[in-house]
């Protein structure tokens, strides 16, 4: 179970930067409007990449300490992701003006955020079974 959390935080993480690249070539932080804080663009990846590191750390450690940091790391990334996801959608059905975020296809946006999920269940689920180990 930890190598496939393993695989989908590596997926979320390739599908999320489809996603930055697809807003940075649209404008980005240089749009009129966004409807993205851009501590939460940055803070984003940024979490989700020392998530990894701790993950992988736990990997190869087995510390169970590792595991729990990894996902209080997730639970943030996951609350900003969905911050991110909630001014996506209004912005998409909105009348005022939008940013680069309009850019994003609807399903990377669903694998993104669906594979994300998935992973915070992995890494969940692998440290409940390393503390009790």
């Amino acid at each position: 179970m930890e190598f496939a959390a393993l695989g989908a935080w590596i997926l979320a993480a390739l599908a999320g930067g489809y996603l930055l690249i697809i807003w940075m070539v649209n404008g980005g932080t240089s749009t009129k409007v966004t409807r993205f804080p851009i501590l939460v663009v940055v803070g984003h990846p940024l979490a989700a990449v020392a998530g990894l590191a701790v993950w992988i750390a736990y990997l190869d450690t087995g510390a169970a300490a590792y595991a729990w940091i990894a996902f209080a790391a997730l639970l943030i990334v996951i609350l900003q992701g969905f911050l991110l996801f909630t001014r996506w959608l209004v912005g998409r059905g909105g009348r005022h003006a939008r940013g680069a975020e309009q850019a994003f296809p609807a399903t990377a946006v669903a694998v993104h955020g669906t594979v994300a999920v998935t992973t915070l269940v992995l890494v969940f689920l692998t440290a409940m079974e390393v503390t009790r180990a």
